[in-house]
This record gives structure tokens, sequence and C-alpha cells, in this order.
């Protein structure tokens, strides 16, 4: 926010708004060109981008062309009313059919929003000087954001720029934080992407940082909205919304998954141990092969009956998670990817692999590559109860991955609780490593061995509860 400076002697025009001291100001004078502003809540995001379309505007008038999306039209409701409060007292005029600001030099800013790919297809042909992605956070999927990065360009020579806002959590908290947070997690550091020209060879850097945004910076905001942060009660979410702390992720489903329990590094599997495969179809989205070996407890540390995720492949590669490949390409790759000691038992997969369009489903394309599957049990909740159950698991854990899993476990702790309904994973977020290892885990169930309620409990005085607990074990143990 900013407050109004009235005329006097000394200073004869009115300032409408001017930048806090702080990040706001450096956004202003920041000479990257793509910019994550914010982090916690409070910190005069939405401001800070509005003035600095208005400060583009007035250095560069009609050659300024800006556009600002959000998720969804609604979203969009807020931003246009604070906008009305700055930009009408400096002479703007707003359509309010086309959602567009003329500034009096010519400059326009234009409000959108992107909800799909399609969406971003509208703006392909535009030039812009500013695309402004307000809660960034709120798109699950960087693709749609940065195709606009086409639209960023000036016959004029004007300095294009990416601007995003933004908290932790949300659909798009885990490629968010591995975009801007994770490389500098303080922020304030420059993080160079180099590209090579394909056709002259010339090398161009670009350049991106993260402007950190507190709300001890707005000194509009004080005592009294902290103390409503605090009041959320979720210590992680007080973290996030309070800190900006995107390794609190609030809402995570997978509480119970540990890098220190269920990462481990690379060991020689024997040939002897069961082995199979389990896999999430895509095509434009990301497709997910897992690789799965069946424990037999001779390895120290993974209990017999465990399940260790050895082998990933995650549509292609993680930068390239729209690589499109037919079926056909898949299974050779799969097949690529074994080697002579992967006797694979069985294969479960996406039962959507079975479904004919007009010709042979993918599991039958696949099938005749010699890549064989059978329909993984589809069911959700369930899935999701079996996978928890095996990260709990009893004494030591029943589900393990290696180290070189990298998206798996890039992916899992990102995932969140469905607000509508809570038992569910929010389909929004990139789930398609983890629909995979639910596959894989509902191919072979275990139920984890619960102490039995005391209810149910006859006889107590002959035998003790730990005594009728341990004899469950051992008649689990033997089936």
């Amino acid at each position: 926010m900013g407050e109004p400076i009235q005329p006097s002697a000394e200073n004869p025009v009115t300032i409408v708004w001017c930048p806090q001291k702080g990040p706001q100001e450096a956004l202003l004078c920041c000479p990257y060109d793509e910019i994550f502003f914010g982090g916690a809540r409070g910190g005069g995001k939405t401001d800070a981008v509005l003035g600095e379309f208005a400060a583009h505007a007035g250095e560069y008038k009609q050659a300024a062309n800006a556009l600002m999306v959000r998720r969804s039209r609604t979203e969009l409701k807020e931003t246009i009313e604070r906008s009305k409060q700055l930009y009408e007292k400096l002479g703007g005029v707003f359509n309010g059919t086309d959602k567009i600001w003329v500034m009096p030099g010519g400059g326009r800013l234009t409000f959108a929003y992107l909800d799909n790919d399609t969406d971003a297809q509208n703006y392909q042909g535009d030039s812009r000087t500013r695309v402004y992605i307000e809660e960034i956070g709120n798109f699950p999927n960087p693709d749609v954001v940065f195709k606009l990065r086409a639209t960023l360009r000036s016959s004029s020579g004007v300095p294009c720029k990416l601007i995003a806002t933004g908290n932790p959590g949300g659909p798009g908290h885990g490629w968010i934080r591995d975009r801007y947070i994770d490389p500098a997690p303080l922020g304030w550091k420059p993080i160079p992407t180099e590209l090579k020209n394909p056709f002259t060879g010339e090398i161009t850097i670009k350049q991106r940082v993260y402007i950190p945004s507190r709300v001890t910076d707005n000194k509009f905001l004080g005592s009294d909205y902290v103390a409503n942060l605090q009041m959320v009660g979720d210590d992680k979410l007080v973290r996030a919304w309070l800190m900006g702390d995107f390794s609190a992720i609030a809402g995570a489903y997978f509480d119970c998954f540990s890098h220190d329990l269920h990462v481990v590094p690379p060991f020689t599997i024997p040939s002897h141990w069961t082995r199979f495969r389990a896999m999430d179809w895509g095509s434009y989205r990301p497709f997910v092969v897992l690789w799965f070996a069946v424990s037999d407890g001779t390895v120290p540390g993974i209990p017999k009956g465990a399940l260790v995720v050895y082998r990933e492949w995650y549509g292609g590669s993680a930068p390239n998670v729209g690589l499109k490949l037919t079926s056909e390409e898949v299974a050779a790759g799969i097949l690529q990817r074994e080697t002579a000691e992967d006797k694979i038992n069985y294969s479960v997969c996406d039962p959507s692999m079975y479904i004919e369009d007009g010709g042979p489903s993918i599991a039958e394309s696949m099938s005749r590559k010699g890549v064989r599957f059978r329909a993984a049990d589809n069911s959700r909740i369930a899935g999701w109860q079996e996978v928890r159950g095996r990260f709990l698991g009893e004494e030591k854990p029943m589900l393990f991955m290696f180290s070189t899993c990298t998206n798996l476990i890039r992916t899992l702790p990102n995932l969140q609780h469905d607000e509508k309904k809570p038992e569910d994973i929010d389909t929004e977020g990139d789930d398609h490593a983890a629909d995979t290892l639910r596959y894989g885990c509902m191919s072979r169930p275990w139920a984890r061995i619960l102490p039995p309620k005391r209810e149910e409990i006859t006889g107590l005085e002959k035998m003790s509860l730990n005594d009728l607990w341990e004899r469950e074990k051992r008649r689990k143990r033997a089936v």
C-alpha cells in the first residue's frame, strides 16, 4: 500500500502512490526480466505490481502494454477495485467491458483470467512489455503460465518483464519452490539460465530473482494483522503465511512422509526379490512409470514385505513433462530402461489405458511391443490409506524409495488435501507419481497391525493386552 502525499509549497504535486522502502522499492528498480515477489501474506504484493505498472506507463507512455492475470475472473475483482483507487487519480480511463486501463500517456493494462492452456493461446499474438501474474501459486502447472513469456516483446525497445506474486501453499507450491526458492532460499540473488540460440549459437543469459516480502515490510499492517495470522492455529500454516516459509507445507496430504525415513541410497536388489511395474498414463501431461521390488527381509533396514521403488520414468524428463510420445515409444522406453536383472513378475496400470477410442487401447498397443499390464485397482481413498499405512509401517516403514527417484520424492510432500473431499488428494497438484505409487501399493495390499480394542478383549484375566497383540502379530506373519 502507499499513502497519498498532499501538495504543499515544497511539493506542489499530489503523489497518489509511492513504494514503501524495502521490497516494493526494490521491485520498481529490479533489472531482471523475471521476478517472483512476495512469500508471506500482508507484504503489499498487489499494490506493488499496480504501482510498478504506473511507473512503467509513466516512463514509456504508449509503448507500455501490460497484461495482468489471475486464475479466475472472480479473483480479479479486488485487484480491479484497488486499481481504480489509484489510477483514476492519475487520470487513467477504465473500460469495464474489456477490463482495460488506458493511462494518460497511452500506456495500457489489460486484466484477464488464465484457467487453462486455451486461455494462454488467446494471447500468443500479443506484444506485451509487462506480464503480471497474481497469486501464481494457484496455477498447478507452470506450462500454462510461461506460455505468456512468448508475448514479451517490444518493437520500441522497451525492457520487458514477467512479474509474479504469491505465497507458500496452493497447487503450484512445488514448482514455485523449485524455480524460485530452492536455488536462493533467502532471495535477492539472481538465478541465471543459460540459453543457446539454435540458429546462431549465440549464448543468452536470462536471470530471475525472488524478492521476499513480509508483513513487517508493510507499515500499514501492524500487530493486529499479525495476531490474526497467528490465530489460524496450524503451526505450519502460521509459518507459511507469516514468515513466507516454503518448507512449511500446510495441509500436506502425506505428512507421514519423511526423507530421512523413506528415502534410501540405491543398493543392489537381490535377484530373487519379486519385481513389478506400475504406470500412470499421460501424453501431453506427465506419464509416470515406477519399478518396485518386494523385500524378503535380507537387506538390513528393509523389513520383509516392504516395497522399494528403485527406478522411475517421469514423462521423459522433468523439464519436458509435455513431451508427447506414442504408446509404442513409451513401451520401447520402458524396455530400454530395464536390465537383465529386471525379471518383471507383473505390471499394473491406470485403468484408463484400457479405454478403446476408435482403435486399440493404449495397453493393447504397448502389449504388442512386449510390455503387458493389467488394470490397477483405482480405489482412491482406500489406495491413499494403503500408501499412508505403508509409510507409517509398524515398527519400521513398509515403503521405501531410492534417492534416484527424484520426481516421486519432489512431488509427494507438496500434495494437498482436496478442500471439498479432505480424505482425497487435490488433483490439481502434480499427483501423477503419487497415483502410480498408489497403483503399485494396491497391487500388494498390506494391513498395518493395530492393537485390539480393549472392549474386544475377552479373558483379560488370563492374557495381558501385550500378549494378545503379540499373538495377533504372529498369526498375521503366518498367513
